[in-house]
């Protein structure tokens, strides 16, 4: 049994990580901190840990090496890297649900964030996507957890860029539930602020582009522009790319190539031809659904969909947690998904 902290646990990230953990057969929670909430149960602050987890809420700020064999670092960006860099030891795993391990490039990251701090630990670091990367996260210590937008839109792309099908610029279109903006009280999230509305921002300026840019990158030299939107319902993404394929096919055979690409990958459902994703479908789930089609002219319509809280954060980081340990890939995550 390998016992598991949560640091920083009660955003969504972290309650949805706590409500997955309790489900996981080789896995128990033994630390959950939060400067906010320190010295309360969780169970009063989330009443629906009742009777599941009493755990009582430790500091963040205070040092908790030695605690845990896994650590799930659930903090901002920015400041998840000094939390990462008390805690690496080198036996203990430590996935970073931020972004502060996701760049290989140290200066990528400092354009789109902040000065990095420890970039000593960056080497060590892999970026967690299991369907692309899972024999580099194997017994890995230092994970740095993708991005919800960057996770739809890199696994709608992956078959293609790594079998070179495409040319020209890519398009990426991506609508989020409002519980991508965090659990923190901002104005732009408020009900009356997104209720009844459908709007664009960060529009060529926000911090996932260059992380999908990246991964492009290391297959294709194309172009991506990207543009995210935020819909009235709390989770959920859908995400529409568009391009052009290298060479004429029918929808048919680039479906093939999809579910040949994925074949193995239980987390990645490929829809039939005319058949197209919802976010209904996944939410609660760790299940990227991706649905396609080719029109006569070569150009390419990709639409994958996620829960941006799970499979987008907290699943993908329970996945990542059991690939590196060599553990069932599905433990704690094969929840099925809820309707409506």
């Amino acid at each position: 049994m390998y016992t598991v902290g949560i640091v920083g646990a009660t955003g969504y990230t972290g309650v949805v990580l706590m409500s997955l953990l309790l489900t996981h057969p080789d896995a128990k929670i033994n630390l959950i901190t939060s400067n906010t909430y320190r010295g309360r149960k969780i169970s009063d602050i989330f009443p629906l840990f009742k009777g599941r987890l009493e755990e009582v809420l430790q500091p963040t700020d205070e040092d908790h090496r030695g605690k845990c064999d896994v650590y799930f670092l659930c903090l901002p960006h920015g400041t998840s890297m000094a939390k990462a860099s008390e805690l690496y030891d080198g036996k203990a795993v430590i996935i970073d649900l931020s972004a502060d391990f996701r760049f290989e490039d140290i200066e990528m990251y400092e354009k789109s964030y902040v000065p990095h701090t420890v970039a000593e630990l960056v080497p060590d670091a892999v970026f967690g996507l299991p369907e692309l990367y899972r024999t580099f996260i194997e017994g890995k210590k230092l994970i740095g957890n993708p991005g919800c937008y960057p996770t739809s839109a890199i696994l709608a792309l992956y078959p293609l860029i790594k079998n070179d099908k495409l040319i020209g610029d890519i398009f990426i279109d991506s609508k989020s539930g409002v519980s991508g903006a965090g659990r923190e009280g901002k104005i732009g999230s408020l009900f009356c602020e997104v209720s009844e509305g459908f709007r664009a921002y960060n529009v060529g300026v926000h911090r996932h582009e260059p992380e999908i840019q990246k991964e492009v990158n290391k297959y294709v030299q194309l172009k991506i522009s990207f543009v995210p939107h935020l819909v009235p319902m709390s989770r959920g993404i859908l995400t529409t790319v568009y391009s052009r394929l290298s060479e004429l096919a029918k929808t048919a055979d680039i479906i093939a190539l999809f579910r040949d690409t994925y074949r193995n990958e239980h987390f990645v459902r490929i829809m039939d031809e005319n058949i197209y994703p919802d976010t209904r479908f996944v939410r609660f789930s760790n299940y990227c659904d991706i649905g396609l089609k080719v029109l006569d002219d070569g150009r390419i319509i990709i639409i994958s969909t996620i829960d941006n809280l799970v499979k987008g954060a907290s699943g993908q980081a329970l996945q990542n947690m059991n690939v590196a340990l060599g553990l069932d890939e599905r433990a704690g995550l094969d929840a099925v998904p809820q309707y409506p």
